[in-house]
C-alpha cells in the first residue's frame, strides 16, 4: 500500500510503499490485550509485602499455661490475632511477570501498527531531526502538523535535539524502532514513523 511521506515542516516528501502483512493485517482486539497486560505485568516490581509471623522478633514462647487462667489458649505473642503481631496470608514478594510466545507479541505490533493505518493515524515522516534543540520550535511545527498526542519513532539513532526539545512535551513521546511496543503505540493518538523506522519494522515482522 502507498502512503504519504512528509516532513516536519509539514512539506510533501513523495510517498512511500507500505508492507501488506505489517501494516495490512486485521487486527486482532483479542491479541492486542493479551500483549498490553503482558507488558503491565513486566512492569511491576512485585515488591509488596508484610511480615509474617516468622518475621516478627521476640520470644517464642508460650505466654502462659495452657490451663488454669481462665484465658484461651495461646501460644506466642506473634500470632496475628495479638497487637504487633505478624499478618495472616499478607501480600509476598513475587514476580507478576508470564511467558508470552513470539508470535503472539510479533501478531500483537503488526495488529496495533495496521489499526492505526487503518484508522489514518499513522503518518511516515522522512527524517526526525531539528536544528536546535528548542521546545518551542518543536511544539510550533508540531501545531503545524496538527499532532497533539504523538508517538515518533525512528529508525537508528535518535537525533539529540529533538529527544531534548520533546523532554518537556508530556503528549510527545520518542523512541528508537527497537523499543516499539504496542502499548505506547496504543496510548497516544498519532504515531508518527520515518521511513527508516519503517525499513527496520517491515524487517522484523514481515
Amino acid at each position: 500500500m502507498q502512503a504519504k511521506v512528509t516532513t516536519l515542516d509539514n512539506k510533501s516528501a513523495g510517498s512511500i510503499e507500505l508492507a501488506e502483512a505489517v501494516f495490512g493485517v486485521r487486527p486482532r482486539r483479542d491479541i492486542l490485550h493479551r500483549v498490553v497486560i503482558w507488558q503491565l505485568a513486566k512492569r511491576r516490581e512485585g515488591n509488596h509485602a508484610t511480615k509474617e509471623r516468622h518475621a516478627i522478633k521476640g520470644s517464642g514462647g508460650k505466654i502462659w499455661a495452657q490451663k488454669g487462667t481462665g484465658r484461651a489458649r495461646h501460644s506466642s505473642r506473634k500470632a496475628p490475632q495479638f497487637r504487633g503481631g505478624g499478618v495472616a496470608h499478607g501480600p509476598r514478594v513475587h514476580d507478576h511477570e508470564h511467558k508470552l510466545t513470539k508470535k503472539v507479541r510479533a501478531l500483537g505490533l503488526r495488529s496495533a501498527l495496521s489499526a492505526k493505518q487503518a484508522e489514518g493515524k499513522l503518518v511516515i515522516l522522512d527524517t526526525a531531526a531539528l536544528a536546535e534543540a528548542k521546545t518551542r520550535a518543536l511544539t510550533a511545527k508540531l501545531s503545524t502538523l496538527g499532532w497533539s498526542d504523538v508517538l515518533i519513532i525512528d529508525g537508528g539513532d535518535l537525533d539529540p535535539n529533538l529527544v531534548l526539545a520533546a523532554g518537556n512535551l508530556a503528549a510527545v513521546q520518542v523512541m528508537a524502532s527497537a523499543g516499539a511496543n504496542v502499548y505506547d503505540i496504543l496510548r497516544r493518538d498519532t504515531l508518527v514513523l520515518t521511513k527508516s523506522a519503517v525499513e527496520i519494522l517491515e524487517a522484523r515482522l514481515a
